[in-house]
């Protein structure tokens, strides 16, 4: 039966179910897992490990840990975008990694992909990454080709599992439409998804979303101590930044919605220290703006009027050419009152609408950029709604259905409580 989890799941680790009022419940990853339990699976094995700095296990990176231990034989590299070590800016390219001396293919650059012939000698591809939950985030996507690219070879995929930092519970969003797939859309999943990587893999593999993986045996290391009500600062963990302009958990939490204004001609807060959390136009009134958006009442925030200019930030890479390098903008800033309310993209869709309203005329007709919008919104019918005039209650109320529907599926893929 497609819903049986009937799965090769050869080493599904248990976890324990955690208190969220309980700090002592300290959570281990699937890496810290994985070293705990000598290696397991990995035992003998030829291994690959897509990876990235976030991934650590007692604090050394998942590649140089596994690379000394005389169990596992790590033959090769994979770094996503931003590379192996979290230094990689732009397009990456073939390299070998100093401290392993271990070749790295990059998964970011013409080919995102991995080959036939970059897989050759390898019995398990290993995935770990540290994801922050919405499916525009670019790291999922690069497990799904992984995925499908380790099925295609006849080799054993793994994921090393890790929390989701805006929790297990917060599904929003319309779900991605067929003809809407890219590479910020590679799952026909909502905008906030709800699930851990491994959750994700699990679903994927057995509601048929990537292809030819029905045979693929995917090994998932489960986390202990997790619990689907923990956010991020619940889980004494050190934040690892996952990309240059997700600087912090705060920032992590209204992504799913700020990401919206990359679809658009105004600023997303690319070019300050606050990326995502800052929002602005050349011609917006930033007291009207924070006093319309506080008067809607979302939930777990509200807005104060700001000023900035974006600049060319080329620390860390956050952005050395941001929208609107050099204009003076008023907009808003994102001030969260409680994490555990917040509905960003609900918020994404307010603020979207709040801007779009006030636009003058002239701003209007090049307010969006259509096809980025929809391409992060899955479908083509935020940008129809809003430019038709529509309400946030009813284009919220326009995926309800839909989010109902993957929100039953999913939860036959939890496997934590």
């Amino acid at each position: 039966m497609k819903y049986a989890l009937i799965i090769s799941l050869a080493w599904l680790l248990s976890a324990c179910q955690a208190d969220p009022n309980n700090e002592t419940g300290t959570v281990k990853t699937g890496a810290e897992v994985l070293v705990e339990k000598d290696f397991g699976f990995l035992k003998g094995k030829n291994v690959g490990i897509i990876t990235n700095h976030t991934a650590t296990a007692g604090g050394r990176h998942i590649a140089d840990v596994l690379h000394e231990a005389d169990e596992v034989t790590v033959v090769a590299l994979f770094g996503p975008e931003h590379g192996i070590r979290g230094d990689a800016r732009g397009r990456i390219e073939f390299e070998v990694d100093e401290r392993t001396g271990l070749p790295v293919h990059s998964l970011y650059g013409d080919v995102r992909r991995p080959t036939p012939e970059m897989l050759e000698g390898l019995d398990v591809l290993v995935f770990d990454i540290q994801d922050i939950g919405p499916r525009f985030y670019t790291y999922i996507s690069t497990m799904g080709m992984a995925m499908e690219a380790a099925a295609e070879a006849g080799i054993s995929f793994m994921v090393l599992d890790r929390p989701n930092p805006l929790g297990g519970e917060l599904v929003e969003g319309f779900v991605r439409e067929e003809g809407f797939e890219s590479f910020v859309g590679y799952f026909p999943v909502p905008v906030t998804h709800g699930l851990t990587i491994g959750e994700l893999a699990l679903m994927a593999k057995e509601e048929g979303m990537l292809d030819g993986t029905d045979d693929l045996d995917l090994h998932i290391v489960k986390m202990e101590n997790w619990d689907r009500k923990l956010l991020w600062p619940d889980l004494n963990l050190d934040w690892s930044v996952p990309s240059p302009n997700i600087p912090d958990f705060e920032t992590a939490l209204v992504y799913p919605g700020g990401c919206f204004f990359e679809g658009t001609t105004i600023s997303e807060g690319r070019g300050t220290m606050e990326p995502f959390i800052l929002i602005g136009a050349p011609w917006a009134d930033s007291a009207v703006l924070a006093e319309n958006l506080n008067a809607r009442n979302l939930p777990g925030l509200r807005f104060e009027p700001v000023t900035f200019t974006p600049e060319s930030i080329t620390f860390r890479g956050m952005a050395a050419n941001p929208k609107l390098l050099g204009v003076e903008l008023k907009g808003v800033r994102h001030v969260i009152t409680d994490a555990y309310a917040v509905r960003p993209v609900e918020t994404g869709v307010h603020l979207l609408h709040a801007f779009y309203q006030q636009a003058p005329d002239e701003a209007k007709g090049e307010f969006f950029r259509k096809g980025t919008l929809d391409r992060l919104a899955g479908t083509d019918r935020l940008h129809d709604m809003l430019a038709a005039g529509a309400s946030p209650t009813g284009i919220i109320a326009s995926w309800a259905d839909e989010l109902h529907q993957y929100d039953v599926m999913r939860r036959r893929y939890h496997l934590y409580e």
